[in-house]
């Protein structure tokens, strides 16, 4: 009977800290962490080839953080297609790349 009182009184002791902790817990706003949107930064690329007619351009560039990509040579449509004639192939740019319609896209090149 002595070992039955002891081993419950052990389990209230183990039990009452999580209890507790329960309790101080009601009524916080508590969200799973989950994958917070990183904000676009430049990257540096090189312009590998301007499609002036489609409105992309090639570029090998570092990793994209923000798009969860790696660096790659890969073709991109560009926000501003206007300001392709303003760069040349072989170029070393910085560009910040966004999802645009569900496209990773350029929305910021710029001059190394």
């Amino acid at each position: 009977m002595k070992h039955i009182k002891t081993f419950a009184i052990l389990l209230a002791l183990t039990a009452a800290p999580a209890a507790f902790a329960a309790e101080s817990m009601d009524g916080m706003d508590m969200k799973p962490a989950g994958h917070a949107k990183q904000s676009p930064k430049p990257v540096a690329a090189e312009i590998r080839k301007i499609h002036l007619d489609t409105g992309k351009v090639t570029l090998k560039h570092g990793a994209i953080d923000n798009l969860g990509m790696g660096a790659m040579t890969m073709t991109f449509a560009v926000k501003d297609k206007a300001s392709l004639k303003n760069f040349k192939e072989g170029q070393s740019v910085l560009a910040v790349f966004d999802m645009v319609d569900g496209q990773p896209t350029v929305v910021d090149l710029r001059s190394k």
